[in-house]
């Protein structure tokens, strides 16, 4: 059975049940769930194929091998139903309590596909209750009857029991997660934790397995990472896409209901933490700060957060009244709207001060400092979500001498599971190094690190050290150029750091301001404009040509990818003001490593107009695209160069006139080659690049989208790749799109293809095949076609293979066209002209379910790039075989003998 039929019983905006995903690969876990439904039953589940297989035996499993159990077999469950446990509201499917009265492994007795075939499945059980062989055997249906009945049957060894025994159901009732019983979880209580932890410990070896209860099970683990940390660190809320966001605590099961909440936390359990103390609620208290760290420490003296790219702000709650103060004092509550107040205002607290960050979450569900500038300017408060991290008062006693782990639990018995506008900040006790290089591939800003045993204390002390994915920091605007395409707005800034008293230049930022936001800088900074400049050396004549000094008071939050060796910012991105820092405390941060690699050579290609602004949502300009080439032009010129080439050009940005082309052009840049079609000799050259200026060329043409054909002009008749498209109807979930990758995948290798897989920038997703040119288009066409044919036949409930969009609601188009004579697909590392500047972004298979369909864009693709140990289609070239089918002119010359 698929997903799709568990989905669609389920409203998940109703139901706290996982909506889950397919595992392209499984392990062998199995979990029962006792649920109190319409009627009592228990729910055995074990995991095939990636799901768990389902039945509903109604009396419960008997350890009396005479015993059989009626087993109803129900619809394929995802592999993270297995961790659930809670209520299913009233009025939804399965409405009632559940319990996760046990679980382990299990381990097949034979060919497992086989025997689930036939009807007669034998197996061993390792759990905390049930161990031992167990059956479970297909009854015989009657006519007419819908429902498939299986019988479960306890085999008869050392774990059996006779019938005048104790019932094991009876005789251990309580869940193997929290410890709770069904009316306990009924009412909300929360978890024993005696209970919960002696179970924990009967299952710690079952929860290494990559197969317990984790969605993408199986898949392969890089970088020496554990599984559960990548799970984890993926299924983090500042990670997790929005419609799936999950608020499990990583370091356990620590979910309360409203009614648990409503009566606060009792001042005895407050008395209780050593080196808690009464204490007065404090007006402000300047905020403990990290250390600038190249790496993250290890041990088990640390515990680790992700870090959080927003405003850095105080909750201060005194009977009710909320005050939201920044890291200097200042009050902003009135700035934020009224949401998080009044949910601040709500919570079960008579006096309390919590230390936490503001952010707001792109589409990929990743905190972006520069969305929430957008929201506050536009004065949008719906999509704030404070997530807090540390209780520094609360109800008269003052926390900030105890240890960091007691501050964080009292906290996380304040907040609501992951709902509304506040959120916990969860932590992982892994290691270090292996949190922030996953955080990192993920394209998160980076980890804070806290010792575990740690007070609060104001300042940047030893206890708190961040690790960064980014080069990231403030700088001083210190002089603007104007705009070359707008009036009254600014093209660029320049930018600096103090040296005690002296400002020091660090260079310019011309890139990452939409066309509002360089009006606004314009108006800010024009008041502000100076005869002198500010900054302590003499500007050259090139650092000097433009520029407008102005009074060093405004603050930028600047992205850049390196520290040139002369002290200067490369490929620098403008992030938002930050009104929250004064000017005279920003320095160069130290600890910011100088790019020890060897510098690319970037031709001189002139861009007239670099500061015209291609993508207005995320402020890209032309100079912020060319960039970004520059940036992953070792990854991208296997993809791009020596073959022909379309273009999707947009001269003045997405929001305007666009068009595709395909021939050279008048005024063309000599960077950019015009190439011959053979069977178009005398027709319009077609067009090439060869080298990264021609690239810088394109970029200078607006054009901003690059689509090759899947030939060399070495061999235009033989294709080298084979690529199948897939794009999704309205309404298919990117879970789906994942399977259908998968299917593809399996598919080609089955016909002695390597397949690779890459993220189209839109919607969907490009399985990539690399051949060795001997087929050519006629039969490569013919190949990709049966191909997606089979597919539609198989699943047409899934899948279509014709191109009509009344044909494809709801299901996923299998696009072979790409695979003709002509025909093109988006080049791997190409942007695409869409709001958000996605990136066509080739990733490893198993990284599918980390991500979503526009999760890597021009902003922030390279900073994965230099994290990755590996580049994910390395091997890309090297995998080419032949296409194992007689080519046209094979079959023509077969068929004149």
């Amino acid at each position: 059975m698929a997903l799709e039929l568990y989905r669609s019983k389920r409203d998940f905006t109703a139901t706290a049940e996982p909506r889950g995903r397919r595992a392209r690969k499984s392990g062998k876990s199995f979990v029962i769930q006792k649920h109190d439904a319409t009627r009592l039953h228990y729910d055995l589940r074990l995991e095939m194929d990636g799901v768990l297989k389902s039945w509903a035996v109604t009396r419960g499993p008997s350890l009396v091998p005479t015993e059989k159990r009626l087993a109803v077999h129900v619809e394929d469950h995802p592999l993270d139903y297995g961790d659930f446990e809670g209520t299913i509201p009233k009025g939804e499917y399965g409405a009632g309590t559940v319990l996760l009265w046990d679980r382990g492994t299990w381990a097949p007795i034979g060919d497992m596909h086989k025997a689930y075939a036939k009807g007669h499945l034998e197996f061993e059980l390792s759990g905390s209750k049930l161990a031992g062989r167990w059956h479970l055997v297909r009854m015989r249906g009657k006519p007419g009857e819908k429902r498939e009945n299986w019988l479960l049957i306890k085999g008869d060894d050392e774990f059996a029991r006779s019938e005048g025994d104790p019932d094991i159901l009876e005789e251990r009732p309580e869940s193997v997660k929290t410890g709770r019983d069904i009316p306990e979880i009924a009412a909300g209580r929360m978890a024993k934790a005696s209970k919960a932890s002696a179970a924990g410990k009967k299952m710690k070896s079952a929860a290494k397995s990559p197969a317990a209860g984790k969605a993408g099970a199986g898949q392969a683990v890089k970088d020496d990472e554990k599984p559960d940390t990548r799970a984890r660190v993926r299924s983090h809320p500042t990670n997790a896409r929005k419609s799936e966001r999950k608020t499990s605590s990583p370091s356990g099961d620590r979910q309360q209901s409203a009614a648990t909440r409503a009566g606060g936390i009792s001042a005895a359990t407050i008395r209780a933490v050593p080196r808690a103390k009464k204490g007065a609620l404090p007006s402000f208290m300047k905020p403990m700060l990290a250390k600038l760290s190249t790496a993250a420490p290890k041990g088990d003296q640390w515990l680790h957060e992700i870090k959080f790219d927003g405003y850095r702000l105080q909750a201060r709650i005194d009977k009710g009244s909320v005050r939201l103060l920044t890291r200097t004092g200042l009050d902003w509550t009135e700035r934020f709207g009224t949401q998080v107040a009044e949910e601040l205002a709500e919570l079960p607290v008579s006096q309390a001060l919590l230390d936490g960050e503001l952010v707001v979450e792109d589409s990929g569900g990743i905190s972006d400092f520069s969305t929430l500038q957008a929201d506050l300017s536009e004065g949008r408060s719906d999509r704030f979500v404070f997530y807090l991290f540390d209780l520094l008062h609360l109800d008269g006693f003052d926390l900030r001498g105890a240890q960091l782990t007691d501050r964080k639990s009292l906290l996380e018995r304040l907040l609501a599971p992951g709902t509304g506008h506040l959120r916990y900040s969860e932590h992982f006790d892994d290691d270090g190094s292996v949190v922030l290089r996953h955080a990192c591939r993920l394209s998160l800003e980076g980890i804070v690190s806290k010792r575990v045993t740690a007070a609060y204390r104001s300042g940047r002390g030893g206890d708190w050290v961040k690790s960064k994915c980014t080069k990231r920091q403030e700088f001083v605007i210190g002089g603007y150029v104007p705009s070359t395409v707008s009036r009254d707005a600014i093209g660029s800034l320049a930018l600096g750091v103090y040296e005690g008293q002296d400002l020091h230049y660090v260079g310019r930022v011309g890139t990452g301001f939409s066309r509002k936001l360089a009006e606004d800088l314009h108006a800010r900074l024009a008041p502000l404009e100076l005869r002198d400049s500010p900054f302590a050396r003499r500007l050259s004549a090139t650092e000097r040509r433009g520029l407008r000094y102005v009074r060093p008071e405004l603050v930028a939050e600047i992205e850049f990818r390196a520290w040139t060796g002369d002290g200067h910012l490369r490929h620098a991105a403008f992030q938002g003001l930050r009104e929250d820092k004064p000017a005279a405390e920003i320095v160069r941060e130290e600890a910011a490593p100088q790019d020890k690699r060897p510098a690319l050579k970037v031709p001189m290609i002139k861009l007239t107009h670099p500061d015209r602004i291609y993508w207005p949502d995320r402020g890209i300009s032309k100079q912020g695209l060319a960039d970004y080439y520059a940036e992953v032009w070792p990854y991208m010129k296997p993809h791009v160069v020596n073959r022909p080439l379309a273009l999707l050009r947009c001269p003045t940005g997405i929001d305007g006139e666009r068009f595709f082309q395909k021939h050279a052009w008048k005024g063309m840049r000599k960077e950019i080659v015009p190439v011959t079609d053979p069977q178009d000799g005398h027709g319009e050259p077609l067009i090439a690049i060869t080298d990264l200026a021609g690239l810088l060329g394109l970029v200078q043409a607006a054009a901003l989208e690059i689509h090759p054909w899947g030939s060399t002009l070495d061999d235009w008749e033989h294709p080298d790749l084979i690529t199948m498209d897939l794009d999704p109807g309205d309404d298919v979930s990117w879970e789906a799109v994942v399977e259908a990758a998968g299917e593809v995948c399996r598919r080609l290798e089955s016909a002695g293809l390597v397949p690779f897989v890459k993220t189209s920038g839109g919607k969907g997703l490009h399985v990539v095949a690399p051949l060795k040119p001997v087929a050519d288009w006629v039969a490569v066409k013919a190949f990709t076609k049966a191909l997606a044919d089979g597919m539609a036949a198989d699943e047409p409930a899934l899948y279509v293979s014709t191109i009509a969009k009344s044909k494809r609601k709801g299901r996923i188009l299998i696009d072979y066209l790409r695979n003709q004579r002509g025909a093109t697909a988006v080049a791997a590392y190409s942007v695409r002209a869409r709001p958000g500047a996605a990136v066509s972004t080739p990733v490893f298979w198993d990284e599918l379910a980390e991500i979503g369909p526009a999760h890597f864009t021009v902003e922030n693709l390279s900073q994965r790039l230099t994290t990755l140990k590996t580049d994910p289609w390395a091997d890309f070239r090297k995998s080419a075989q032949p296409l194992k089918i007689e080519s046209s002119g094979s079959r023509r010359k077969a068929k004149r003998r």
